[in-house]
């Protein structure tokens, strides 16, 4: 029998007790007192949406620890509501590049003076969590006040997306730079950064490579690239009003995300007695606006370029995130995508994130063909949605067997499971956690 049809059977070589212990271990591992870091070497600090995918699992063993987590990265909000990309721990400025030091949040107006961050955003799976700690918990919730202090910054993060990040005018969030995606070097980027300089003025150091293989992480050369746009971002004082700013994509992930986040305000709204009618349009509005980011010959979403309208065709992990709203038009488009040779053709044991058709695809290499967990996940939740229980727990049972039998990496090669990136990976460890509880409602 394949590995992957072992999987789906659930004759996994490790029990729910076992992934949970396992999982819970490393996340204690890599707890500093009010956060967690996504992995002790390579990633420091803490990061945005991660914080968002590690309480979630944390939810379902200490909800308290996982509002702990959102209360940290909220403390790092912004005047203008912009959630940043990095909260710093100053005692590891030399540990991760670009830091504390290159970004000077604190002489950037509006941006908080008791903790240095990033200017950068990512995507704003922040309310989803929220209300999926507040489900854990509900009694808890409420005695804490959690819904209370965190639904108007909620309100203020997506007001900043919705209204200075809508660039295009389309109703969508235009994203600033690869890194706000979440999948930093995908080929969604290839033919925007074609025509960005890579002569940045800071010395390129990288601590990554000093805990990941070279041939698994973005080159130099787009390293270059990624701190020229960081540089210019930082210089205009990240005020989202530069008028010649080269990078400007509408990524059907990010607005998928706002979407789902916005659904899940209008329930917080309604477990704290108040009007939610405007998170549902809004909601809906973007779904709509996301329209014109579908590619029917691709069978999936891409992203649309704001400087010349262009969208991208190629079809990536990004492009199939969509299938988590509800009702959507493309459903059974999605879902043959999803199961087709460009995804998991049958055989793959997690969602690869890149077109397996495409020459340039690469399993090992980041964002141009491993598959993440935290995307096999989202597309995990978007078949329950569906009615696709069976192919749910399919990728639910490997996300957990994979992650606890190769010390929770990073990625993996999609068919082979093998393990790629950093180990002891924060939300890899939570949501195989996640996994091995009951399902919650989203």
């Amino acid at each position: 029998m394949s590995a992957a049809a072992d999987a789906g059977n659930g004759s996994s070589a490790v029990s729910a007790g076992q992934i949970a212990a396992r999982s819970t271990a490393v996340l204690e591992a890599n707890w500093r007192k009010t956060h967690t870091v996504p992995a002790a070497g390579l990633y420091p600090h803490q990061w945005s949406w991660d914080s968002s995918f590690i309480a979630v699992g944390l939810s379902r063993v200490s909800p308290r620890r996982a509002g702990q987590e959102m209360d940290a990265l909220f403390a790092g909000q912004w005047d203008d509501g912009r959630l940043p990309q990095i909260v710093f721990d100053p005692h590891r400025d030399q540990d991760y590049s670009p830091g504390a030091s290159f970004w000077q949040s604190r002489h950037i107006p509006g941006a908080p003076e008791w903790v240095d961050t990033a200017g950068l955003v990512q995507p704003p799976n922040h309310a989803w969590a929220v209300w999926k700690i507040h489900q854990a918990d509900p009694a808890e919730s409420r005695r804490r006040s959690f819904l209370e202090r965190n639904y108007p910054k909620l309100v203020r993060w997506h007001a900043y997306l919705s209204g200075r990040r809508n660039r295009g005018g389309s109703g969508l969030a235009s994203i600033v730079h690869p890194w706000e995606s979440g999948t930093d070097n995908s080929p969604l980027w290839d033919t925007v950064m074609t025509r960005i300089p890579a002569d940045c003025k800071t010395e390129l150091n990288r601590p990554d490579l000093q805990h990941a293989d070279p041939g698994e992480r973005p080159s130099q050369k787009e390293y270059g690239k990624y701190f020229w746009m960081a540089e210019r971002y930082r210089d205009h004082h990240c005020d989202d009003a530069d008028a010649d700013y080269p990078f400007l994509m509408e990524d059907p992930l990010f607005n998928t995300l706002l979407a789902v986040s916005e659904f899940a305000l209008a329930d917080i709204a309604a477990e704290l007695g108040l009007p939610g009618t405007a998170h549902r349009t809004r909601a809906k509005l973007i779904t709509a606006a996301m329209e014109e980011l579908y590619v029917p010959e691709l069978g999936c979403y891409s992203a649309r370029d704001v400087t010349d309208g262009s969208v991208v065709h190629k079809a990536t992990i990004n492009g199939l995130i969509p299938l988590l709203l509800n009702g959507h038009t493309h459903a059974d488009d999605l879902l043959a995508t999803l199961n087709g040779p460009r995804f998991m053709a049958g055989k793959a044991l997690l969602v690869p994130s890149y077109d397996a058709t495409a020459d340039d695809h690469n399993p090992a290499l980041y964002w141009r063909g491993p598959a993440w967990f935290n995307m096999s996940w989202m597309v995990a939740e978007a078949l329950d949605r569906v009615g696709r229980r069976e192919q749910s727990d399919y990728l639910r049972g490997n996300i957990g067997r994979l992650a606890a039998e190769h010390d929770f990496p990073e990625y993996v090669d999609p068919w082979t499971g093998a393990a790629h990136g950093t180990r002891s990976f924060s939300w890899t460890a939570a949501l195989a956690l996640e996994t091995t509880y009951p399902r919650s409602a989203s």
